[in-house]
């Protein structure tokens, strides 16, 4: 790699990592007040976290089509289009809130899901200029910064939520700001100078058989599963909190201290990933999310959700920027715009899936919010045990390699 390319993919990261402080900002605080909202707006409670869900759900049908758009025009005109999507979303909700409407505050939270799509390709742009050395520690650098969003998040939403004469307003006209910041910062990003016929941008293998090759498929698996329990428990968090009896004030400390804990160790995941390998790093980050499940379902204390959702961010973090790392090795710049939007398709629909149980799981299966919680934490198995496998078999497909 030149000088030149080496300087460009560090003002990548650069950009990258003001991006994901700053606009990244409106995920967490997103994510702590969305299921609110919708609870004070749902006729039925079991509806109070479909916003969150909607927003997912965007992210997940977005992806495919977002990374061919920016296999072809750029990653400065997706990322654009995400600000864009988060924008329109973000009044589309306000607007909602000043209607008491839940059908607007699940149409906004969908346009919304526009920019989750366009966050999520953040972590792959920081590659696309980076040496193989440099890849990994790319990646968490840009993550690292979630570090910033992690506190500008949640606490813009706690002096926003009662700005405005109409709680949760503030809300969403601070993530409207927000998603602008995107239009004075995308366009000094530097293009990947990967040469593609525009004729035929999608060459090299097909979706099937990136599919059937085991890394491919294990970065997938791993990443889908750590993303959907993190979102699983993560979004239930603020109901349980403010259910057993704590405040709202409570509930977004603890997501604050959740999504510190999922950026804080960016700062070495990727220098672990050089040292130990990709494969024990993810497989640490499995073994912390199941140490999680297990706080949590030790008692409902305050200190309970503290420590239950600092290990859901620590597990998370090792497992989805492992697969992350895994899943960039293992395909052709070629296949770039067609992995990684498969990817993401799939692990965004995971998460919807995750999202959506989270509150039929919280508020309608057993008669207290103990048990719903209790469920919620449960219901984590099954996903542990099919990237545990994935593992297993990522190994042994290697051993009779070699």
């Amino acid at each position: 790699m030149t000088d030149s390319m080496t300087s460009f993919a560090k003002r990548n990261v650069l950009i990258l990592i003001i991006a994901q402080a700053v606009l990244g900002a409106q995920m967490p605080l997103l994510f702590t007040f969305s299921g609110l909202a919708g609870q004070k707006l749902a006729s039925n409670i079991c509806f109070a976290t479909l916003p969150i869900s909607m927003i997912v759900f965007g992210s997940m049908t977005t992806a495919p089509w977002l990374s061919q758009f920016m296999q072809r025009f750029g990653r400065t005109a997706g990322f654009l289009l995400g600000a864009t999507g988060g924008a329109a979303g973000a009044l589309i909700c306000a607007y909602a809130i000043y209607v008491s409407s839940f059908a607007w505050l699940l149409a906004g939270s969908y346009l919304t899901g526009i920019y989750m799509s366009a966050h999520g390709f953040y972590r792959f742009a920081a590659t696309d200029l980076a040496s193989d050395d440099y890849r990994p520690k790319a990646i968490s650098y840009v993550m690292a910064a979630g570090l910033l969003s992690a506190v500008i998040g949640p606490q813009l939403g706690a002096a926003s939520f009662e700005a405005m004469a109409i709680p949760f307003l503030g809300v969403y006209a601070a993530a409207f700001a927000l998603n602008c910041v995107g239009f004075l910062i995308f366009p000094f990003l530097k293009s990947s100078p990967v040469t593609v016929d525009k004729d035929q941008p999608y060459g090299g293998r097909s979706r099937m058989e990136l599919l059937k090759n085991p890394r491919i498929a294990t970065a997938i698996i791993c990443a889908m599963v750590s993303y959907a329990l993190m979102n699983l428990v993560m979004t239930s968090t603020p109901l349980a909190v403010v259910g057993c009896g704590f405040t709202e004030g409570d509930a977004g400390n603890i997501v604050t201290a959740h999504v510190f804990a999922m950026f804080a160790p960016s700062f070495f995941t990727g220098h672990l990933i050089a040292r130990f390998g990709v494969e024990k790093i993810m497989g640490t980050g499995l073994f912390i999310l199941m140490c999680a499940g297990l706080v949590a379902l030790a008692g409902v204390q305050l200190s309970n959700f503290f420590i239950a959702l600092a290990l859901l961010g620590i597990g998370w973090n090792f497992g989805f920027i492992g697969a992350t790392a895994m899943l960039a090795t293992s395909h052709t710049p070629e296949e770039r715009g067609k992995a990684q939007g498969m990817n993401d398709f799939l692990v965004f629909g995971m998460v919807t899936v995750a999202s959506l149980a989270s509150g039929g799981l919280m508020n309608c299966s057993g008669g207290s919010v103990i048990q719903g919680w209790n469920a919620v934490n449960l219901a984590m198995i099954p996903f542990l045990m099919l990237a545990f496998g994935a593992l297993v078999w990522l190994a042994m497909f290697k051993r009779k390699e070699a």
